[in-house]
């Protein structure tokens, strides 16, 4: 596609922050590749860039986090959904990404007072009692204030950040187009789907930018945990609750990460750790709806051993199908079961749709090996996080890419069971999920929800049925107003047609070399006649065509051996 689009007025300003961040800490080349330099200098900007010695000496990875850091939202979710896929990024790579946080420096009241006012349809001073007006915390999406009702309930009031909308789309279109280029300019990096990945991340930013949303997850996940007292969700206040602006219980507690209060206050470690991971497992294998972000900022701990999950703004979901294989893994994994998890696994790269063609035996042989080496080894001592991470190594070695929903459930797994773990070096994520998968499975095949599963898709085919004279009818009205095409395909056709003519073509030399040698072999025994350099002259130019011939034989082969090999190459 051309690039021009990349100069659109309304994007150039953005463009120009983009590659003078990326310049500066030390990503010039990637500016240059992607030829943003030479069009921002034809647009007439010049990068004013103040090069920081210690920059230089960062590794690659932290100046990409540093970068993603300081471009601001859309980038820090960026990295935050790339801190998922270590089925594309190396170890030291993840380890950066798992530092992107959203902290961003607070805006001043004076600036957020009119927009509030508007949201709320009144003051703030007027609809609360009391209003922080210093916020608790800010992120690059959104700020948080203290509040406190009329009835004396203390709620947090979540502000969207004024004029934040504009920059992510603008962020948002720039990386269409990057991911777009990027896939027109490196093939290789085809199979890892950018543009799919740039779309995944606008999916989830224009859900964050509407702050009811999250609300509506919150009370759905509530409404899931109804029956289980020991894990809070903050309370929704819908009166004052819009796209801009939400509100919401204030929970009260010991933050996730503050391990000496939590001490102090004479919790129970190991219980917390347990009933966390209980209560993930359950919002994934259970209910397919889950928070995808349990790290400490986002749990606390109250009274009781009880858990409050806080900031629903990333979530995910699972399919009835994904769920199955979900269990299946996990529990091939628990149990050590190479064949499980290696069906599991082809089925996942099938989704990927990568268009990749893998040696399949290679990848079984490998997994097979992988899980064997757990093979006696005590359910106790097994990381199911680790795991989970070590597979999704093996697909990155085989250029596979998990599809989007299980990137960020295994990147959910994994810090759900670092969270455990640095509650309790003795709790094992592997010895808790064994039983509640076991069970979740012997759920879905009992003859109640074999039954359920059966109705649900008789019902599905009756309404094809129903349906299908209809679909029938509209085929022939357009079949009879358009006609039929019918359109084959073979692969490389083409090229195999162009290999038999070159192939025809060499015989056919090879025979005139062959009747020149005959007949020149015949011409040098017949006296009389022209000669050249004291010998017959036909015969001798016979010899030197038929060189020429087998010269240009040989050159010929050796060309497309070199082409075979390349073809091959590029086909990898």
């Amino acid at each position: 596609m051309p690039f021009t689009t990349f100069t659109a007025a309304r994007d150039l300003g953005r463009l120009k922050e983009i590659a003078a961040v990326f310049i500066r800490h030390g990503l010039g080349d990637l500016v240059r590749r992607l030829g943003w330099a030479d069009r921002l200098a034809r647009a007439g900007h010049v990068l004013h860039l103040d090069h920081a010695a210690e920059l230089v000496q960062l590794e690659a990875p932290v100046q990409l986090r540093l970068a993603l850091e300081e471009l601001g939202p859309t980038f820090v979710k960026l990295g935050q959904i790339l801190a998922g896929r270590a089925d594309l990024f190396g170890p030291a790579w993840i380890a950066e990404f798992e530092k992107l946080h959203s902290q961003a420096p607070t805006v001043d009241y004076a600036l957020l007072r009119d927009q509030l006012t508007e949201d709320l349809g009144a003051p703030p001073e007027q609809v609360f009692a009391r209003f922080d007006t210093v916020p608790l915390a800010a992120a690059s999406i959104a700020q948080v204030h203290a509040a406190e009702l009329h009835d004396g309930t203390p709620v947090i009031v979540k502000v969207r950040r004024p004029g934040i909308r504009p920059v992510i789309e603008a962020d948002l279109r720039l990386l269409e187009r990057l991911a777009l280029l990027a896939e027109d300019e490196w093939p290789e990096l085809r199979p890892y789907q950018p543009v799919g990945l740039v779309r995944q991340l606008g999916r989830s930013l224009r859900r964050e930018l509407d702050l009811s949303s999250e609300c509506h997850s919150a009370e759905r996940i509530a409404a899931n945990f109804a029956d289980r007292p020991h894990i809070v969700v903050p309370r929704v206040y819908w009166d004052w609750t819009r796209e801009r602006v939400n509100v919401q219980e204030r929970i009260v507690g010991i933050p996730g990460n503050d391990l000496a209060q939590l001490d102090a206050a004479g919790l129970d470690r190991m219980v917390l750790a347990q009933r966390g991971a209980h209560a993930v497992l359950k919002m994934i294998i259970d209910d397919g709806f889950f928070h995808a972000d349990p790290h400490p900022g986002n749990v606390f701990y109250l009274p009781g051993n009880r858990l409050a999950f806080i900031d629903f703004g990333m979530v995910g979901r699972l399919s009835d199908t994904r769920r199955d294989q979900l269990l299946s893994l996990m529990l091939g994994l628990v149990q050590r079961d190479p064949a499980a998890v290696t069906d599991v696994l082809m089925a996942w790269t099938q989704d990927a749709s990568t268009g990749t063609a893998p040696d399949l035996e290679a990848l079984q042989q490998d997994v097979v090996t992988f899980v064997d080496q757990y093979r006696g080894t005590a359910l106790a001592k097994l990381s199911l996080g680790g795991m989970l991470g070590d597979v999704t190594t093996i697909l990155r070695d085989y250029r596979l890419a998990l599809p989007a929903d299980l990137a960020l459930l295994i990147k959910t797994f994994i810090t759900l069971e670092g969270l455990g773990r640095m509650l309790a070096p003795e709790f094992h994520m592997a010895t808790e999920a064994q039983p509640l998968l076991e069970a979740a499975l012997r759920a879905r095949y009992e003859p109640k929800a074999l039954a359920q599963r059966g109705w649900a898709s008789a019902l599905h085919a009756a309404q094809l049925l129903t349906g299908l004279p209809r679909e029938i009818t509209r085929l022939l009205r357009l079949t009879k107003r358009t006609g039929v095409q019918v359109h084959v395909e073979v692969r490389h056709l083409e090229q195999v047609a162009d290999q038999l003519d070159r192939a025809a073509s060499r015989l056919t030399v090879a025979l005139v070399v062959a009747a020149l040698i005959i007949g020149s072999s015949i011409v040098m025994t017949v006296q009389g006649g022209p000669s050249l350099l004291g010998l017959p002259a036909f015969g001798l130019l016979g010899f030197l065509a038929a060189g020429g011939g087998a010269l240009w034989l040989a050159w010929s082969v050796l060309r497309s051996g070199r082409a075979s090999r390349h073809l091959g190459r590029s086909d990898v």
